[in-house]
């Protein structure tokens, strides 16, 4: 059975639609549980990271659902009107089958009650009402509409399905009395089936075909047991006889069944009655996999010539195990109908098929029926939800080992600035000093790009055109790529601003560009393209949407030996390299995908193996009005005072960052209070006589957190400023809360100018 369209995806649909959040919302409390549960840190992070993911998920799913149920409402009132004085019945049913409203006929034909599906509406008019709704809406999928002749027990109608916005179906069903001028109709036979075989119903062609009504299969088909999509030998009215029979389950253990006779005279080419006209892609293949027959659906699905056969194995591979080995498995009958999920080999796009085999005797001898269903959708959203997990549970783990090392830089490189206020540039001391607080500096860094990686860093946006940027970068940029590659800018002349860190897109350029250089061990040229680019409708790339409007584009782009197409998509995967052990992490590219996210950007990537590869970044265009700015009188820059004075309540976890804290601060002439942890600090301050001028605090904390016990003291003193300090991104406060005035931060790791301008900077 192929997969429903996206228009009618029935039951299945609708039970996503409301169970998914529910089950995703259950999986995030099981992954949390679990992470209470084990001590073990990595499996932790891991479990800790899934439940974050299946929380978003869910809530995600259910703001979508719950846009699109207001969509169908508005849509299903249009159409209620629309039908209402209709002479046809006709029926508004949701994509499960569920009535959402019927005309005025339709109400005084079969009432009103809204309770009920529209399969049992009509069960009184249709023996098999489920699998004759379910066979319309499946050919409805790929047209929007479809409609087909069908006879009751008692009278005929035109049954009609189509397809509307909002997961609704109109349904109209039109007596052979409103029917005027209609021909003869060409019933396709078909049975309805219940438990042990036993024949429910048989419309007026089964009837015919068979010259009698039969009670059970057996009196039917002479080879049983049934083979859905094989061929049997039917008892019919003028002796044995070739058919395809197509199997649906209708629920309530109820089989549909429908019969193709299969015309004697054709050739063996054409012994497949309807094989060219189901509207699903089918391949008759040898058991060694050679394509005996593909019909209209499967050739466009495979890019395949019409005078064109070859073998299956050109055409799929995935498998994980030879091709060839599965078909003759299917051939001897082992494996049937379990369905595997392939890829193609087109070069033009990808598409991921589901693939389920039947298999058929025609004189002793076996050849196979693949049913194809694209599965490129669900594999796209299976793959984009297993690299989110990835980038999560990596990202959570990059973020922590970030928090800890930036609390020992902190401390590191503060110590380090208290020994260099005791030497002087003569001292010997003084180069070793140095030293220790250039190389803190460069671990700083190297922590940044974990951030980065993990697109939890702290941003520090700023309107920038980039031509600028590029134009500063181009000295560093030609000393990274060395005297055997040539580096070319080119930039678009009316090329609009974009908004975000200048350190963080410069990292990206340096990236990209050694990247490029490794590409060429023999040398050659890197060309940086900047280009202004408007989109007047949605560009679908890979797997993302990217808006209409207005972008500025970056092409970074060499002439080196190129990926291979099944390494492409792994490029941007953490700990992915093409280079040999020692000459890259493969740290590189996650890095740029994570700061180009975060920016609001798109990066795409093409590349031919032995000619090249190109870089493309997408970033907004920034949307503002530069104005004159207004003459200011130049002030000359004022230096910070040696001493200050006031009272400092210093609230931090980690002892060595908290000992070079306050003695940084009580160099300065400040008063400083030490506490260990939130709870201490609140302690402290239930001393009413206690005054205090500023808050010093870490964000993240055992027990109490820094933004919640900051809250608590406010309570009693309003007016107390706050410093904010955290190895983890200033979005640790939580997004969405609420901001804490009078309050600055101060990411780790800080050197002892910087904590004490800051704190300056809030007593004035």
């Amino acid at each position: 059975m192929t997969a429903l369209p996206k228009n009618t995806q029935g039951l299945l649909g609708t039970t996503l639609s409301s169970r998914g959040p529910i089950l995703l919302m259950a999986l995030a409390f099981a992954s949390i549980a679990g992470f209470f549960l084990t001590d073990i840190s990595t499996v932790q992070a891991a479990l800790l990271a899934a439940g974050i993911v299946f929380a978003t998920l869910a809530i995600l799913w259910a703001g979508v659902a719950l846009m699109s149920r207001a969509r169908g409402s508005r849509t299903a009132g249009l159409l209620q009107d629309f039908v209402e004085h209709d002479a046809d019945f006709c029926f508004l049913t949701s994509g499960d089958g569920q009535l959402r409203g019927s005309n005025a006929a339709a109400r005084e034909r079969f009432g009103a009650d809204l309770d009920r599906d529209l399969a049992e509406v009509l069960r009184d008019v249709f023996a098999s009402s489920e699998g004759i709704l379910y066979r319309l809406a499946h050919k409805a999928g790929s047209t929007g509409h479809a409609s087909e002749n069908v006879t009751s027990h008692t009278e005929g109608f035109g049954v009609s399905v189509q397809m509307f916005p909002g997961d609704l179906q109109l349904w109209r069903l039109t007596p052979d009395a409103n029917r005027p001028g209609q021909g003869p109709q060409v019933e396709i036979p078909l049975m309805s089936l219940g438990r042990n075989g036993t024949i429910l119903f048989m419309n007026k062609a089964a009837r015919s075909l068979m010259g009698q009504r039969a009670k059970l299969l057996e009196e039917v088909i002479e080879d049983l047991p049934l083979r859905p999509g094989g061929v049997h030998v039917l008892n019919s009215a003028d002796g044995p006889r070739r058919v395809l029979v197509q199997c649906t389950e209708t629920g309530a253990a109820r089989l549909e069944l429908t019969m193709s006779p299969i015309r004697e005279e054709e050739d063996t080419n054409n012994q497949v009655g309807g094989f060219d006209r189901l509207p699903v892609p089918l391949i008759k293949v040898c058991p060694n996999g050679t394509i005996l027959r593909a019909n209209p659906e499967a050739r466009r699905m495979l890019d395949l010539p019409d005078e064109k056969t070859g073998n299956l194995t050109e055409y799929m591979e995935g498998l994980g195990r030879a091709l060839t080995d599965w078909l003759k498995e299917a051939a001897e009958g082992r494996g049937l109908h379990r369905s595997e999920f392939l890829r193609l080999t087109r070069a033009d796009q990808e598409v991921f098929v589901q693939v389920t085999l039947n298999r058929v005797l025609e004189d002793g001898v076996a050849s196979l029926i693949a049913v194809l269903n694209d599965a490129t959708e669900l594999k796209t959203l299976e793959a984009q939800f297993v690299q989110s997990q990835k980038m999560q549970a990596i990202g959570q783990l990059a973020g922590g080992v970030a928090h800890d090392f930036n609390n020992l830089l902190t401390a590191i490189s503060g110590h380090c600035d208290l020994l260099l206020l005791r030497h002087d540039q003569g001292d010997p001391d003084y180069g070793d000093l140095v030293q220790i607080n250039q190389n803190a500096n460069r671990a700083a860094a190297l922590v940044g790009q974990l951030l980065a990686f993990s697109r939890k860093q702290t941003m520090q946006p700023e309107i920038m055109d980039l031509r600028d940027t590029l134009s500063d970068l181009a000295h560093l940029l030609n000393r990274l790529v060395g005297e055997k590659v040539r580096l070319t800018l080119h930039h678009d002349p009316v090329l609009p601003p974009v908004r975000g860190d200048r350190r963080q897109l410069e990292q990206v350029m340096m990236n990209l560009v050694v990247n490029a250089r490794d590409a060429m061990p023999e040398g050659g040229e890197i060309v940086i393209e900047t280009e202004r680019r408007v989109l007047r409708e949605p560009l679908k790339r890979d797997r993302a949407v990217v808006a209409a409007g207005t972008y500025v584009s970056v092409r970074v782009s060499d002439l080196g030996v190129g990926i291979p197409v099944d390494k492409l998509q792994k490029v941007f995967e953490p700990f992915f390299t093409t280079k040999r052990t020692g000459e890259g992490t493969g740290l590189g590219l996650s890095t740029v995908y994570g700061i180009v996210k975060q920016t609001g950007g798109y990066i795409f990537v093409d590349s031919v193996v032995g000619k090249g590869t190109c870089f493309t970044l997408m970033f907004p265009a920034h949307d503002h009005v530069v104005e004159a700015a207004p003459e200011v009188e130049v002030v000359k820059e004022k230096k910070l005072p040696q001493k200050g004075s006031g009272v400092i309540l210093l609230v931090e976890d980690e002892a060595p960052v908290r000992a070079f804290a306050a003695r940084a601060l009580r160099l300065r002439g400040y008063t400083v209070i030490e506490a260990e942890t939130a709870e201490d600090a609140l302690e402290l301050l239930e001393d009413e006589e206690l005054a205090v001028d500023v808050f010093v605090t870490d964000v993240v904390m055992p027990g109490m957190d820094g933004p919640t016990w900051v809250r608590k003291a406010r309570v009693t003193r309003p007016d107390t400023k706050v410093v904010f300090v955290s190895g983890y991104a200033e979005d640790a406060f939580g997004e969405g809360s609420e901001e804490i005035p009078n309050s600055v931060f101060l990411p780790k790791p800080f050197s002892l100018s910087e904590l004490t301008e800051t704190v300056h900077q809030q007593f004035h």
